[in-house]
């Protein structure tokens, strides 16, 4: 019996272990995946604020078709911005993912018991 509650006390501290790891691995993602967006709102908010105070800037003195070209431009590149952090949140998750797996998928460690710790009795 107490090689039994042996093997159970070593599983039960590799479970703990593994979701330990689990669990920091899932908290560097979101803190990946949040600094990627952190970056990407600062860089369109600085390229818009930068636009618009322009456009105050020059207020009457010139006219407002005149700068569309220039806000659409802003517009694109900030999508492109969006899209790019998009694509690299999703490695970032895929990466996490197989990292997760990968920890799943080690077997347990067996006990160093004869039989590999299926002793009956």
């Amino acid at each position: 019996m107490p090689a039994q509650f042996n093997d159970f006390s070593s599983y039960a501290r590799q479970m703990a272990a593994t979701a330990s790891r689990m669990h920091q691995l899932a908290l560097e993602n979101a803190e990946n995946v949040f600094g990627v967006q952190l970056r990407t709102l600062e860089r369109t908010s600085t390229a818009t604020a930068g636009f618009l105070g322009e456009l105050v800037q020059t207020g009457a003195q010139t006219p407002l078709p005149s700068r569309l070209p220039k806000g659409l431009q802003v517009a694109r590149d900030n999508l492109e911005h969006l899209a790019s952090a998009g694509h690299e949140v999703i490695g970032l998750s895929l990466k996490a993912g197989q990292a997760l797996g990968e920890l799943v998928r080690q077997p347990p460690a067996t006990a160093a018991t004869p039989g590999g710790g299926n002793e009956a009795g």
